[in-house]
């Protein structure tokens, strides 16, 4: 009886080997394609940037006509995106993060594979024409695809097709933005909310090679150049608590922001979704005209923040106007991330409160740039409420692990003061809106 128990276990635990093999096996493949999908997507996306500056030097030189035509464009742009998602794959609207969320909590079904196209188009068409949008969204949600198909296609059962899902949405995070440790971070503590060994595992498995395939096309520096940066005094030390508790009670202030141009966009429903998004596109070609700078994902913005390059007089207002231009371009109905602006604002904010500290404290060694790295990750942990992700994230993109307990100590308040304001995470907000209009 007890050699029985032996050899029925030990063939339980090897089919489980097994499975769990062939599990892995599958992730690094489908993490390989989600990695060329989504570097493919971040060149086009870089093609359409310089297009977009390409077609303003155009209009400046022809006028009140050339001011029409790019106006004129980018509003053509936006309609074009929005007409794709409400025509071909509604689920591609917005991030598309808190559909996956949705999915992998079995509160929506899997999209279908038209996504990956509509998401792909769409997103170039929209972050092309100057919305400011990320381009992680679009790549965590083609990822997720690419997993869930790799799944299908080899007959995975929905649990493993499950892992295959959140596996693929973490190497489109990875490949967004060469981080690919944040891709299996992100995964874990946003969209699973706990730790499972199946899914770690798929995870950093997926990511691996999605970043390998993304370096060999991409190339392998960090996104962003950070000047040389000496360790904080400890006398600092306390300054970087208090930068967390601005960027914290910002977040709150930008979750409400996003929320409420939801809102009000959906008080005009009856109208075609295309009306709003051609009206928001119109917008982005004004402010192209007028601060081609100031469009886009804001990757521009955000280097410059790092390196303390940005006129700090220009400053405030330039924060001001991504703050707002970052919530009405996510109303659109167009594919599109938030990380990025979100970034972009963390790392303009934290460059705003070390300048401020440096005029208020002369005697201490205050670096601006080292509080806009800090920024970036509290800002993140602000709104998002994924402080991990938020760490790893800022770290892998800047290659620096110089600030890493500055940035511990920023997120610990940025995730305080929005739990004590009872303040939802934005994500979570988002799923819950996506319940209700279903």
């Amino acid at each position: 009886m007890l050699d029985r128990d032996l050899r029925d276990r030990s063939a339980t635990l090897t089919t489980s080997e097994g499975s769990l093999t062939a599990l892995a096996t599958l992730a690094l493949m489908a993490g390989a394609v989600a990695g060329l999908v989504c570097a493919l997507f971040r060149i086009v996306l870089l093609r359409a940037d310089d297009l977009r500056a390409a077609a303003v030097n155009w209009a400046h030189a022809h006028s009140i006509m050339g001011f029409l035509a790019l106006v004129g464009a980018c509003a053509s742009a936006a309609v074009a995106a929005a007409w794709l998602v409400r025509r071909f794959s509604p689920h591609a609207s917005g991030s598309g993060i808190p559909h996956v969320e949705a999915v992998l909590h079995g509160q929506a079904a899997p999209a279908p594979f038209v996504l990956l196209p509509v998401k792909f188009i769409g997103g170039c068409l929209a972050i092309g024409s100057g919305l400011a949008l990320g381009r992680e969204g679009p790549s965590v949600q083609m990822g997720a695809v690419v997993g869930q198909l790799f799944g299908g296609a080899f007959r995975r059962d929905w649990a493993d097709c499950r892992v295959l899902l959140a596996a693929g949405a973490g190497a489109g995070l990875a490949t967004a933005f060469n981080a690919p440790m944040a891709g299996a971070v992100f995964v874990l503590e946003e969209l699973v909310q706990k730790f499972e060994h199946r899914i770690a595992i798929a995870a950093l498995a997926a990511s691996s090679t999605a970043i390998a395939v993304a370096h060999l096309i991409l190339g392998d520096a960090p996104d962003f150049q950070l000047p040389a940066l000496a360790y904080p005094a400890p006398a600092i030390g306390p300054l970087f608590f208090v930068l967390g508790a601005v960027c914290g009670a910002v977040a709150v202030a930008y979750n409400r922001a996003v929320l409420a141009t939801l809102a009000a966009v959906d008080l005009v429903r009856g109208l075609p979704a295309e009306t709003c998004a051609a009206a928001i596109g119109a917008a982005t070609g004004v402010l192209a005209w007028f601060g081609p700078e100031c469009v886009g994902g804001g990757d521009n913005l955000t280097q410059n923040a790092l390196l303390g390059s940005q006129g700090l007089f220009v400053l405030p207002y330039l924060f001001q106007m991504r703050f707002w231009f970052g919530a009405l371009s996510y109303s659109a109905g167009t594919p599109g991330g938030l990380f990025a602006p979100l970034l972009t604002l963390g790392a303009q904010l934290g460059l705003l409160f070390g300048a401020g500290c440096g005029l208020a404290f002369p005697g201490l060694p205050i670096q601006p740039q080292a509080f806009a790295v800090v920024g970036m990750a509290a800002f993140f942990a602000g709104v998002v409420r994924a402080p991990l992700t938020g760490l790893v994230l800022a770290t892998e993109m800047t290659g620096s692990a110089l600030l890493l307990l500055p940035m511990l100590a920023a997120c610990f308040t940025a995730m305080l003061i929005p739990t004590l304001m009872s303040d939802a995470p934005l994500y979570e907000s988002l799923r819950d809106r996506l319940r209700f209009l279903r």
